[in-house]
């Protein structure tokens, strides 16, 4: 296929709107953190981007695909820690009029390297990231051409356009608890958490293709 970034652009935006685990953790964060608080999570998610994007190229996502032992270490690792973070998530408890100090209290206790972490393990530890990227990056790679420079023009595009994304989910979530008022981030948390143990048990589901 023939290199074409606004092409790129636009499969890529159409991937990254639907609703995965990257951009409930950023609903959720939004909600619990605030705006300023949760760009550190977006910035995890980003960085994920990077490490998916470089695995695509140095063809790691090729071993995945061929190798079911170490497909079956990283999707059942993914397949934990989203189970994980959907349990918090959903056992999260709150009170009628004590919205504003569990806001406070979250955004206390919630760690910029917490916050962070939590957002680049997501991405990091899910499978279908590094199959995604090894079948869809090569399509827009001219092979004629120095590679490294168009790698480096993908991965421009998809970590600007995620981060895009990811700050209208985190204002979202933001916005929801104002609206929502009294229990804003408790039901965001019970929603995202819901979504996340069906997107865990999706997982647990996929196979490799041929298997």
């Amino acid at each position: 296929m023939e290199f074409s970034l606004p092409a790129f652009a636009l499969v890529v935006f159409i991937a990254v709107v639907t609703p995965g685990p990257t951009v409930l953790l950023a609903l959720a964060n939004g909600s619990n953190f605030g705006l300023r608080r949760a760009g550190f999570g977006m910035a995890g998610a980003a960085l994920s981007d990077l490490v998916l994007i470089t695995a695509a190229a140095l063809g790691l996502g090729a071993v995945l695909a061929a190798s079911a032992f170490w497909f079956g270490v990283v999707k059942w690792v993914g397949v934990a820690y989203l189970a994980w973070l959907g349990l918090q998530m959903l056992l999260s408890t709150g009170g009628l009029g004590a919205e504003p100090e569990r806001m406070r209290q979250n955004r206390q206790s919630g760690s910029r390297r917490q916050i962070f972490r939590k957002s680049f393990l997501v991405a990091v530890t899910n499978p279908k990231g590094y199959l995604f990227f090894a079948a869809f990056l090569p399509q827009f790679v001219d092979t004629g051409e120095p590679l490294l420079g168009q790698y480096l023009a993908l991965a421009v595009i998809f970590v600007l356009i995620d981060l895009a994304v990811m700050l209208a989910y985190t204002a979202l979530g933001a916005h929801a608890v104002r609206f929502l008022r009294d229990q804003g981030a408790l039901w965001v948390d019970r929603a995202c958490g819901s979504a996340l143990l069906v997107l865990a048990a999706t997982l647990s589901l996929y196979r490799r293709a041929g298997t």
